[in-house]
């Protein structure tokens, strides 16, 4: 009877494993095919014209860029930080422990409140309008939980005998963390940075009233009243206000781009950390 048990109990975690990556791959396979057909040299590299009927996603493509690059150098400067405060600076773990919790409740916050926050201070209170800066400051912060947590695990798998033998030799804590902690630990911090950018790449509330608008942008010259356009909302707006077939087409294209621009940050994540601690454990 326990074998049989042993059985279905294999069996039922085989399927809920298999349901989720089937569901995956049906999602992917019905974008591919409905948006293989509006891919071309011209969608990649012409502006939108007539409401998203017509014309291409250049920049779209460029402003989430712009702002998935302003996130990360927002973000992994200060997750680095806590990071290192968190597994190196701080003793007690209490405060520890707090620190954890803070991280695990922004991380936790719906990305429209983070939305709400930008249009009052940043939009309103600082004035900024429409800017690309406030959704890559926004981006920063929702994407900072994920590149903080996944650069202290990795600081708490490294190899306490490591630590040992820097403190033996009298170095500091900073001189630890620059010849010991940086260098074995830096694929927890890629790691995490592609995962949190896949995340951002993705959001919509944070920007729609902060940062990007549907046409009329290209490439921002300044900060204040400085908006882009971007993948997400594109979708979002064809999605809501178009009927036309056309932009249909456009729609189903523009959210392959964003697909494919999201699975190529995730995977990227593992050989990207597995190089680097091959090269740090070769050092």
């Amino acid at each position: 009877m326990r074998h049989w048990l042993d059985r279905l109990f294999i069996l039922c975690t085989a399927l809920c494993a298999a349901l989720p990556v089937v569901i995956i791959v049906f999602i992917i396979g019905v974008i591919a095919w409905r948006g293989g057909g509006a891919l071309s040299w011209e969608f990649l590299t012409d502006q939108i014209r007539s409401a998203g009927a017509d014309g291409g996603i250049f920049y779209n493509i460029a402003g989430t860029l712009i702002l998935l690059m302003t996130a990360f150098l927002v973000s992994v400067p200060i997750a680095t930080g806590l990071a290192l405060v968190h597994g190196v600076y701080l003793k007690n773990e209490r405060t520890k422990e707090r620190l954890w919790l803070l991280l695990s409740v922004l991380n936790g916050v719906p990305s429209i409140l983070f939305g709400l926050f930008g249009l009052i201070v940043f939009v309103k209170y600082l004035g900024w309008g429409k800017s690309w800066m406030t959704g890559g400051v926004l981006l920063g912060l929702m994407m900072l939980p994920t590149v903080a947590v996944a650069f202290i695990e990795q600081i708490k798998s490294l190899p306490r005998h490591y630590i040992e033998a820097a403190a033996g030799l009298g170095l500091s804590d900073s001189q630890r963390v620059w010849s010991v902690v940086m260098p074995q630990c830096a694929g927890g911090l890629v790691t995490g940075s592609l995962l949190g950018l896949a995340r951002a790449a993705g959001e919509t509330a944070p920007i729609m009233f902060t940062s990007t608008i549907f046409a009329g942008a290209t490439i921002p010259s300044g900060v204040k009243e400085s908006p882009v356009l971007s993948l997400p909302y594109h979708i979002f707006i064809l999605a809501q206000d178009s009927f036309d077939p056309a932009a249909g087409t456009n729609l189903w294209g523009t959210a392959l781009v964003l697909l494919v621009l999201v699975l190529g940050l995730s995977l990227l994540a593992l050989p990207a950390r597995l190089h680097i601690h091959e090269e740090s454990g070769n050092d």
